[in-house]
């Protein structure tokens, strides 16, 4: 995840599924001279740096987790604990609960009412 501060609804990662994580990271290496590199521990997980002169937020290529495995957007919000609480009453679902990052932030995954999948991130370095 994006380390840098960002104010709550702005869009700070996305997750790029792939069946061929090598074939996707060549194909966006080339594409748009995005900068790929293995994030260290976690299989198959690529971040992409994008360059991000303007805010653009970096990402990842990840292994596809199911055929439906959609692209993830991630929204930085103040409390991923209020956040989903907020989703539930507005008629979203949480379907991957508050996950810790450690050193990073927490996140969870959600679904809105139209079933589109996105993710709520909340930066916080001290996370264990």
């Amino acid at each position: 995840m994006s380390k840098s501060k960002k104010t709550p609804g702005s869009l700070v990662w996305f997750e790029i599924p792939a069946s061929n994580t090598a074939r996707a990271t060549k194909f966006y290496s080339k594409m748009f001279g995005w900068k790929i590199n293995p994030l260290p521990h976690v299989p198959e997980y690529f971040h992409l740096d994008t360059g991000g002169k303007d805010g653009t937020p970096d990402g990842a290529v990840m292994k596809r987790m199911c055929p439906e495995h959609p692209v993830t957007i991630y929204i930085s919000v103040a409390s991923v604990t209020a956040a989903a609480a907020r989703i539930k009453k507005l008629g979203g679902k949480v379907v991957k609960p508050k996950t810790t990052v450690p050193g990073m932030g927490y996140f969870a995954i959600c679904q809105d009412p139209e079933k589109n999948v996105f993710a709520i991130w909340e930066l916080n370095p001290k996370a264990k």
